[in-house]
């Protein structure tokens, strides 16, 4: 099972490509595996038989584990090769030897008091006994019945505990189980820090609708946010990094991943070297790719090679929140809805677009100064979106 990328724990078969037995090519796809992000395929990296397929589809199966063999018909398997245990016969052995020991440990009592205790549905293992050697006879099981009728206070206590119906029970698997894997490994895996921004879109609306009336194309509001954040990182190439063990790695590309939300779970694709792009490309390219995504069609290039995250939910009527930085990338900015806010310019008080910018990084890379530098180029680049081109 391939690993693409750093928090990636494990994949679902899907579907087998190839059964045991079939020949294959070099590079050949042998099965489709659905990660985090995307279905894929795994190819096999030599021509060969398929000697065994190792797990069934609809497993979930650890990144670096064996998905399948392919060699010579007659070549024999590897030694260390996991092999499936044969367990019914110790389950029946260990079953009779349960069975004898429960039977071992019977309580020691007299026929009546047995019958009397069977009747009354009493446990003799509850009841002590005054006989010799601690036999139960029959005035311990008529004592038994007497405390029985006492009232029992910690069962009233007990009853009165209210118990919540469960409609469904649902098994994370596949993009929800790599979803989660994901977002723990980076809430343990940095330090993230969140600070805020309010930003005025007055002049991104009044452009939006120059264009729209222009070309007639209706330009996302998520694609000047994108823009602004691919510009401002050429000027702050510290938060377009990653840290591996103790090495920082600052990319030479500046990718840009945007979150989606699908039926299947949130994805990220990622337009490559965003900062070379126009806003009405950046705005195509988003378009595309969330059809793919809501379609499943995502490549696995579509998907890797993100060097940091924007995730809009104003769409949603959020107007505030601190979305989880996207590993291994060192940051993640979020932003809400616009709406009008009263705001002081000079000595008057006038309405105004707002929206406000959540920049969530990774303290271990970047310190809170420049982290809010960064913000404030964003946050200068979107209310002048002239300065975009």
């Amino acid at each position: 099972m391939p690993r693409l990328d750093p928090a990636m724990q494990s994949g679902k078969i899907i579907q087998w490509l190839k059964k045991q037995g079939d020949h294959v090519n070099q590079d050949e796809p042998v099965v489709r595996v659905e990660g985090e992000k995307t279905t894929f395929e795994v190819n096999s990296p030599g021509a060969g038989i398929v000697r065994r397929l190792m797990f069934e589809q609809g497993t979930d199966v650890q990144v670096g584990q064996i998905l399948a063999l392919v060699g010579e018909p007659n070549e024999p398997f590897p030694a260390d090769l996991p092999v499936k245990e044969v367990t019914k016969p110790l389950v029946t052995e260990q079953a009779l030897v349960v069975s004898k020991a429960v039977r071992a440990k019977q309580p020691v009592a007299s026929p009546v008091a047995r019958k009397m205790a069977r009747e009354a549905g009493l446990d003799l293992a509850q009841i002590k006994g005054s006989g010799p050697g601690g036999r139960i006879v029959r005035e311990d099981v008529l004592k038994a019945l007497e405390e029985a009728k006492k009232p029992a206070r910690q069962v009233q206590v007990v009853s009165q505990v209210r118990t919540v119906p469960i409609t469904k029970t649902i098994k994370l698997s596949g993009k929800r189980k790599a979803v989660a894997e994901r977002l723990s490994y980076g809430f343990h895996t940095t330090v993230p820090v969140t600070i805020t921004m309010d930003v005025s879109t007055g002049k991104i609306i009044e452009q939006r609708r120059d264009l729209r009336d222009k070309t007639g194309e209706d330009i996302s509001v998520t694609a000047y946010v994108v823009k602004a954040v691919a510009k401002a990182l050429e000027e702050h190439p510290l938060l377009n990094s990653s840290l591996e063990q103790d090495v920082l790695q600052l990319y030479a590309d500046i990718n840009i991943a945007v979150a989606v939300n699908t039926p299947d779970g949130l994805v990220a694709p990622v337009i490559p070297q965003t900062n070379k792009k126009s806003v009405p490309d950046i705005s195509r390219e988003i378009r595309i790719l969330t059809e793919r995504a809501v379609q499943n069609a995502l490549s696995v290039s579509d998907v890797t090679g993100g060097t940091f995250t924007v995730s809009n939910l104003g769409g949603y009527g959020v107007e505030l929140f601190a979305p989880v930085i996207n590993p291994p990338q060192c940051a993640i900015l979020g932003f809400g809805r616009t709406s009008e806010k009263p705001v002081v310019v000079g000595k008057q008080v006038q309405p105004m677009a707002m929206t406000t910018l959540s920049l969530v990084f990774d303290h271990r890379i970047v310190d809170g100064v420049p982290a809010a530098q960064f913000l404030q180029r964003v946050k200068e680049l979107l209310e002048d979106p002239v300065k975009l081109a």
